[in-house]
């Protein structure tokens, strides 16, 4: 899908002192709930992501590769003293780079090399969505199980005709009656705007060449056939890895509401009877 892209990022994740006996696991929390969010600092939706923390090693050999000289002064022995927080990875003992910081509470901040699988949609693409709902004036329809996009009437080619019949009715082709859009169908539409404030709410085409049924796209339109048969194992992997990454947020956004239920909750009137 043309909104898809991979990105390579250096990151400082902020952790708190309590999570320092699980680091990894602390800094994936932390990434992962950013996830199916607009983030303006990645210019998209962060899908999935995959972390290296960096090692003092790690750190070194890139000065080095870089020709720069690696000085130590009396404050980063001081602080390389204070922060050492060895742990076994990959069956090697690797210490993580962290700074304290200054303040009421003390996050310190660990170096990480992320890959970032983004969805950045932008006006002129052509995406793939499945259709959720639709009437005579409109086609909903969802991209990767979580964006929300919506074709207007003026949008839809006048070619289709607005039929109510089984299922919510459907949209059929005048010049082809195979070429149906109806509920449950894969469509491919052109990207008229994107609204980031409403996480990537799409407003989309139905007008220019290429668009229409994916079914009936791939039969009739040798471009698109051609480009769905090179590209269909490697969406078939992203969409295994949102859907992987969706149960994990909708697992850690269950596991906070779980905490903050099994908080204990002073009762008013208890509290009015015991005086």
């Amino acid at each position: 899908m043309e909104a898809l892209r991979e990105a390579k990022a250096r990151l400082t994740v902020y952790v708190h002192p309590s999570n320092a006996a699980d680091v990894r696991r602390a800094v994936a929390r932390q990434l992962s709930a950013l996830l199916f969010s607009y983030e303006d600092r990645f210019d998209g939706v962060l899908l999935a992501h995959e972390v290296k923390i960096l090692s003092e090693k790690d750190l070194k050999d890139e000065k080095a590769v870089k020709g720069e000289k690696s000085v130590k002064d009396e404050k980063a022995v001081e602080d390389e003293k204070a922060v050492k927080d060895k742990k076994a990875v990959e069956g090697e003992k690797v210490k993580f780079r962290a700074k304290i910081l200054n303040g009421l509470v003390p996050y310190f901040g660990v170096p990480v090399e992320a890959t970032l699988l983004l969805f950045s949609p932008q006006p002129d693409m052509l995406l793939e969505g499945k259709v959720e709902m639709l009437g005579k004036e409109s086609i909903h329809a969802i991209v990767l199980g979580v964006f929300s996009v919506a074709i207007m009437s003026e949008d839809i080619r006048e070619k289709f005709k607005f039929k109510r019949k089984g299922d919510g009715g459907k949209f059929v082709s005048r010049s082809d009656k195979q070429h149906v859009i109806k509920r449950g169908s894969m469509i491919r539409f052109y990207v008229k705007r994107v609204d980031t404030e409403m996480n990537c709410h799409i407003t989309g085409s139905l007008i220019p060449p290429h668009t229409g049924c994916m079914w009936w796209l791939s039969i009739h339109d040798p471009e698109y056939a051609s480009e769905i048969n090179s590209g269909r194992r490697m969406s078939r992997d992203i969409e295994m890895k949102v859907e992987q990454n969706e149960q994990e947020h909708r697992a850690l956004n269950n596991e906070d509401s779980v905490v903050k239920s099994a908080r204990p909750h002073k009762s008013r009137k208890r509290s009015v009877d015991e005086r």
